[in-house]
């Protein structure tokens, strides 16, 4: 059967700083109470705060509610997993 590579929109809102609703996700990498690391569409999504949760995760749909204080929200075209995106993030977020 064929596999049909679908581009979803990406879109991120942020209310207040409290809540934030992501599209367009493709896997969540980690998640703790300070920090939240999204493959997107558009990128690496990585969201820094306290509190942080994960109140809704539908993969099929690709979209993410997060709830707590967000301090930061940062993109980056790194790829997962390999060697360049680590240092890249180690040295964004010191």
């Amino acid at each position: 059967m064929e596999e049909k590579n679908i581009q979803k929109n990406h879109k991120l809102v942020v209310n207040n700083r409290r809540t934030s609703l992501v599209t367009g996700v493709l896997d969540v990498l980690s998640f703790d109470l300070g920090e939240v690391l999204l493959e997107t569409q558009q990128g690496m999504l990585m969201v820094k705060g306290s509190d942080l949760h994960v109140n809704r995760l539908s993969l099929e749909k690709g979209e993410v509610d997060l709830s707590g204080n967000i301090d930061s929200i940062a993109y980056s075209d790194a790829q997962p997993g390999g060697k360049s995106g680590e240092n890249l993030f180690s040295k964004l977020f010191r």
